[in-house]
């Protein structure tokens, strides 16, 4: 059994078709086809279902393609743990939800101060599609919401409870000039939030239906920046999370209302339970205890 056979497998489960696998492969499809079928004769097993096209995998080759890739990913945090025996070399692939893709550089900084030649893969991803990359092993570490299926089976590191603020146009009258704001008291307002995909959004839709209120959505988008964007040119008004206040002009551009009754939720750090955690990992991890984000975000509102 050969490590590119492994590859071969682990790049078709990705790509569901042999022509594009075999090129990402920089093979022919006969010899990647090839290739899979003497690893089924050596494991004496039916590992891809076959047809006029690639129909997937047996219920043995699932199991297979399990230990693949953890076989494959362990092969290269053995490479990076040996790289990186004098200086911690090698990418660290993140996933990002939506609402902490303007926070996480505080976590790279906070790395590179210790690690300068370390480098980074940042993907902004849904909290259901970390879960899946992380057992596929096409991420390291998560950075999303913390919850009871969030935290099964994975290593768990908490850094803050976010909190949720009304952003509204700057002299609108309302956000700040109007004082601390409710749920049920903001209906009226025309709204850009978050795609109703996003968890983000379906937390900001409970609340509004605990306060018996539809909000009047004008704008939705997948980007934080484009809300802000339009609060500031657009007139809308949004709800955010405050940790975002960290890169929002709060003195000039927008009015900024914590909402009550307060909802929060836990936003911390995930990657996979294993007996030997990889370095690079590891570096990462230990960089974001470093940290103090919950207070660093709640004195945002202070200031807002």
């Amino acid at each position: 059994m050969f490590i590119r056979q492994l590859n071969y497998l682990v790049t078709l489960a990705k790509e569901q078709h042999f022509a594009r696998a075999a090129e990402l492969c920089n093979v022919s499809q006969p010899a990647l086809s090839s290739a899979i079928r003497s690893l089924e004769t050596e494991l004496g097993l039916l590992i891809v279902k076959r047809g006029r096209r690639f129909l997937g995998f047996t219920e043995e080759g699932e199991r297979i393609l399990g230990w693949a890739r953890e076989t494959i990913a362990a092969l290269d945090h053995m490479r990076q743990d040996a790289l990186g025996a004098r200086a911690l070399t090698g990418t660290i692939r993140i996933g990002v939800i939506p609402t902490t893709m303007p926070i996480v550089n505080l976590l790279l900084a906070t790395c590179r101060e210790e690690h300068a030649m370390l480098r980074y893969s940042v993907r902004s991803l849904s909290s259901a599609a970390i879960l899946r990359q992380l057992d596929d092993y096409d991420l390291d570490i998560g950075f999303t919401y913390l919850d009871d299926e969030t935290q099964a089976g994975f290593d768990v590191l908490p850094l803050y409870r976010e909190r949720y603020v009304l952003v509204s146009p700057s002299g609108s009258g309302e956000g700040a000039c109007s004082g601390v704001g409710r749920w049920d008291a903001v209906g009226g307002l025309q709204f850009g939030l978050l795609d109703s995909s996003m968890q983000n959004r379906q937390v900001i839709n409970a609340a509004f239906r605990r306060a018996a209120v539809e909000p009047n959505v004008i704008l939705e988008a997948d980007s934080l920046l484009t809300l802000i964007a339009n609060v500031q040119h657009a007139r809308l008004h949004t709800v955010l999370p405050h940790s975002v206040l960290s890169i929002v002009d709060t003195t000039h551009q927008v009015d900024v209302t914590p909402l009550k009754p307060e909802v929060t939720r836990e936003i911390g750090l995930i990657t996979r339970n294993l007996p030997s955690r990889p370095r690079h990992v590891s570096a990462m991890w230990e960089a974001a205890k470093q940290l103090d984000l919950q207070d660093s975000f709640d004195a945002l509102l202070d200031r807002a």
